[in-house]
């Protein structure tokens, strides 16, 4: 598991946890059924991936606080971030992935002298129509109280392939009382944040290096919106990866070969 927490965290308030060693790299995880620092095979679903990063960098993965308002925007919660980057000294290099992509994105816009380097893993400037639908569904599954039907959502949603969703719509439907046990304020106000989220009118002024990463079975956002968040950037880079859906971006093969590269380049 990762590091035990220090007594003065940079993060303090904000669930995290820390492997490796090197430059720090801050991870901003994807849509989280609570906001805590996650136990069992759910911590080693979001730290296995990041192993290889871990090789040379010292990597941070920080969640967005809990209590958050119902109202809450993207800008407040990139706001939470901004507040406590500066604690690890100077621009640092972020990797935001999905849903933490967007709140990266917001990051750099909002605080560019914050970040050095940019890294977008399967994340946009904006959702697609099928994100924004299925996002929308599983928000009104949440909030009728429905955590099977929430959890069904949830797994079509961010499935690996296409072709699989109809079996894991049904291990999310029995997983689902589970996953979302406790309190579902959190996350129903980041989805109606991610909701309301849409950076592409300023794509023009985000001045950070940044590197979008991205499967071309996408759902949430799709390819369309990757190339258009890499290409409205003037430092923007694309790389897409064929035959590879949400989830699966960060488990192809020479991934943080690519991240690693993007990061240490001159």
């Amino acid at each position: 598991m990762g590091e035990d927490a220090v007594s003065e965290s940079p993060f303090e308030g904000m669930p995290w946890f820390r492997i490796g060693a090197g430059p720090p790299l801050v991870v901003l995880p994807g849509l989280t059924p609570r906001h805590a620092v996650p136990g069992g095979p759910a911590f080693l679903a979001e730290a296995r991936p990041l192993g290889p990063l871990a090789r040379r960098r010292e990597v941070w993965w920080v969640n967005r606080r809990a209590g958050l308002a119902p109202e809450t925007t993207m800008a407040d919660i990139a706001a939470d971030y901004a507040e406590r980057l500066p604690n690890l000294g100077g621009p640092v290099d972020v990797l935001g992935i999905s849903t933490g992509a967007s709140v990266a994105l917001q990051l750099a816009a909002d605080y560019p002298g914050l970040i050095r380097r940019l890294v977008m893993v399967a994340g946009g400037c904006r959702l697609g129509p099928g994100g924004k639908a299925g996002q929308r569904a599983l928000l009104r599954r949440l909030e009728a109280g429905d955590l099977r039907g929430a959890g069904a959502e949830m797994v079509r949603l961010v499935g690996v392939r296409p072709a699989s969703r109809s079996l894991e719509g049904w291990a999310g439907w029995m997983i689902g009382p589970w996953m979302y046990r406790g309190s579902t304020e959190d996350v129903a106000a980041v989805l109606r944040a991610e909701d309301a989220y849409d950076l592409t009118p300023r794509l023009d002024c985000i001045t950070v290096p940044t590197l979008v990463l991205g499967g071309d079975e996408d759902t949430p956002y799709g390819p369309a919106v990757f190339r258009e968040t890499a290409r409205g950037m003037p430092r923007g880079q694309l790389i897409i990866y064929y035959g590879r859906g949400h989830v699966g971006v960060m488990l192809t093969p020479g991934f943080s070969r690519d991240v690693l590269a993007f990061l240490d380049a001159p």
